[in-house]
């Protein structure tokens, strides 16, 4: 399995590990610079409730020039290139097939990372039954998965505006900006923080949830906290988005 720590690849793992066992199924999980650490902690975490076997792969997206030109298709060469290492991984360890965690709402996005999994022959079980985000939610939770209502996280390119190139100090100077943003206390539940930090080059932009939004305008200390959190990333300058979170919001910032 493809095991990102999101809702539907937990899902997707807790059923498998449910159905075939523990010793059946193992939990395939991408490392790379885009990764933040909160993510890949919480995929660590996730897997361990679910007794699931987890073995992390290291991708290399940066040595991929279509990757770093940060084009429409960035997403596309990012999948095909981590299913060609787990894939890889998987038939060196006789593990059989691969599968992933997409989900019916994936079809109505523009997610070009999908059409990678076809040409890898990966399987999406969520997806030949009819699962929504929805559905997955309610399921998760029904069987007792912390995550069931985590919210998504996105690899940390996605941070990134379209056309801009992607480096290896962007992506840390983005990691450490949500990083330290989290450590605030914008939100009681930290795994539950709606908090993206947008890259605009000289400047950061913060996306939040609504409530991160609404702590950070109660609060003078925290709002000195982001403005910190910003500048010790590298940023000389910070803003907050008012209209706060919203999915593609790295495509605005050209």
């Amino acid at each position: 399995m493809a095991f990102s720590g999101g809702v539907d690849s937990a899902l997707l793992l807790k059923c498998a590990v449910d159905a075939l066992g523990v010793e059946a199924v193992t939990a395939l999980t991408a490392v790379s610079p885009s990764l933040s650490a909160a993510a890949r902690a919480r995929a660590v975490e996730i897997a361990a409730l679910i007794g699931a076997r987890q073995i992390e792969i290291h991708t290399d997206e940066l040595r991929l020039p279509a990757y770093i030109a940060n084009q429409g298709d960035r997403c596309f060469h990012c999948r095909d290139h981590v299913f060609q290492r787990a894939v890889a991984y998987a038939e060196a360890e006789g593990l059989g097939p691969l599968c992933y965690g997409a989900i019916t709402d994936d079809l109505g996005d523009d997610r070009p990372g999908m059409r990678a999994a076809p040409l890898r022959g990966v399987l999406a079980p969520l997806l030949e039954v009819g699962f929504d985000k929805a559905l997955v939610r309610a399921t998760a939770r029904r069987l007792g998965l912390p995550s069931w209502d985590d919210p998504a996280d996105a690899c940390l390119a996605s941070r990134v505006p379209r056309g801009q190139i992607v480096t290896l100090e962007i992506l840390a100077r983005v990691g450490a900006a949500e990083a330290a943003a989290r450590g605030l206390g914008l939100n009681p539940e930290a795994g539950k923080a709606l908090i993206r930090a947008r890259d605009l080059g000289a400047g950061v932009r913060f996306e939040l949830g609504e409530v991160e939004r609404a702590r950070l305008w109660a609060s003078p200390a925290l709002r000195a906290g982001l403005l910190a959190a910003g500048r010790a990333a590298g940023y000389r300058w910070v803003s907050v988005d008012l209209e706060g979170y919203r999915q593609g919001g790295a495509g605005e910032s050209a």
